[in-house]
């Protein structure tokens, strides 16, 4: 079973707007163990969607496209279809009737252009869209299917798995026959990972299992693949490789969901150990903070931080000796230290933890480089701080002191312990 991807939309193709929908539902439909053999971006011009529609319905058996269902002059995908099945625009009155319901619910003016998206081809079956105004549309073309979806992420994820992918499993009598895990892995290097610590795997790969390394801001997520002819015997062919990574490479695993964060996990591990949490930033800015309170009941273990980025703020609202900053500096072991502890007094919590460095690109000095990370820990068994040298990059070096601060806090709860990037504690 093969499926092509069309997203259309020239701001696509000129880099106003990344284009994650071809990723999204090229990694969807292989899950279900179908085959994406082309993906293609094309400008908002009927010629050009009809041409790539023609190929696609030639030659695989789903054709996806998005973009171009929206409701102003150059979202052209309605008509190009139209033209290319030589069918006119026909309404579809629960569509109209839910876009009008959309509009008075938000008290926004409602115009014809906003109605016009109501209009569908009359050789489709609509896609109805509770996510927002412009329905999908299926067409089968004799044993093939086409679905046209809205460009925006959240209405075509909604759209392909409540709406689209049923539809697919009846006409096609899918059966799944594919095996994916997805490990996060957080605190090692892509090639450290792969050479010395999975190492050769050649025994474990075949035409059927299949190893990804997918590198992020957060770390790298591997994606264990394997085709069989039940979906049981799929599990069964990876599982000797997946067992083999987990035996190599635990330490650094923070969990086997594909949409999952670090922040994530370590709140279910504050929450599961029943610990508070308080936090000290500098250099982070914040961003530990927000991470942590991306995720929904953080509340329940987050006490709250500070944005220390002055001295004086350091000393006036988390105790640190004006005599040791003055002494070893902002950038120091005794200052995250001291930060920590005090974050966790002032919020009474039983964890502390704080950024202080050099983010860049400027203010670096010989002893102390952009780039130059201390991250301090207390709790009531332990009070250490790490030094990490990052990179010339402000936004990268905030990412990175962030993410390594949530992993440490990982490792402390989970009781591994060693430490990201094979860091050395420095204890108070």
């Amino acid at each position: 079973m093969q499926v092509h991807i069309i997203t259309i939309g020239k701001e696509l193709l000129i880099g106003d707007v990344v284009n994650t929908n071809t990723s999204w539902i090229g990694q969807y439909f292989t899950e279900q163990g179908l085959e994406c053999t082309r993906a293609v971006t094309v400008d908002d011009d009927t010629e050009a969607i009809i041409r790539e529609v023609e190929y696609s319905l030639n030659n695989a058996d789903i054709t996806i496209m998005t973009g171009g269902l929206g409701p102003t002059h150059d979202d052209v995908t309605r008509h190009a279809l139209c033209k290319y099945f030589e069918v006119d625009l026909t309404e579809h009155e629960p569509s109209r009737a839910h876009i009008r319901h959309m509009f008075e619910k938000r008290g926004i003016p409602l115009s014809s252009s906003n109605l016009g998206q109501s209009m569908v081809p009359s050789n489709c079956e609509v896609l109805f869209n509770k996510k927002g105004t412009a329905p999908g549309m299926y067409f089968r073309v004799n044993s093939r299917v086409l679905a046209a979806l809205p460009g925006v992420p959240l209405e075509m994820k909604h759209l392909i798995r409540e709406e689209l992918m049923p539809r697919l499993t009846a006409h096609f009598n899918l059966e799944p026959c594919y095996y994916c895990r997805y490990i996060q892995i957080a605190g090692i290097g892509e090639s450290t990972l792969s050479d010395l610590n999975i190492g050769n795997i050649s025994e474990y790969l075949n035409g059927r299992v299949a190893l990804a390394f997918l590198p992020g801001i957060q770390g790298i997520t591997l994606r264990l693949s394997s085709y069989a002819d039940t979906p049981e015997k799929a599990r069964q062919a990876a599982w000797p490789l997946e067992e083999h990574i987990r035996r190599t490479a635990g330490e650094y695993i923070f969990s086997d969901l594909p949409e999952d964060t670090i922040q994530a996990t370590a709140g279910r591990l504050l929450a599961s150990n029943k610990r508070s949490l308080a936090l000290a930033e500098s250099c982070s800015g914040g961003l530990i903070s927000s991470k942590i309170t991306d995720v929904s009941g953080s509340s329940a273990y987050y006490m709250g931080g500070i944005c220390a980025y002055s001295n004086r703020a350091k000393i006036e609202m988390l105790g640190v000796d004006a005599d040791v900053l003055n002494e070893h500096g902002a950038v120091s072991k005794p200052v995250a230290l001291q930060m920590a502890l005090g974050a966790a007094r002032r919020f009474n919590a039983d964890i502390g933890l704080s950024t202080t460095g050099i983010a860049g690109p400027g203010g670096g000095t010989p002893d102390k480089p952009v780039g130059t990370i201390w991250i301090g820990y207390w709790s009531a068994e332990t009070h250490f701080a790490v030094k990490a040298m990052l990179f010339k990059d402000r936004l990268i070096n905030k990412e990175r002191s962030a993410i390594i601060a949530l992993d440490i806090l990982r490792r402390r709860l989970s009781g591994i312990d060693s430490f990201p990037y094979d860091l050395k504690p420095e204890f108070a």
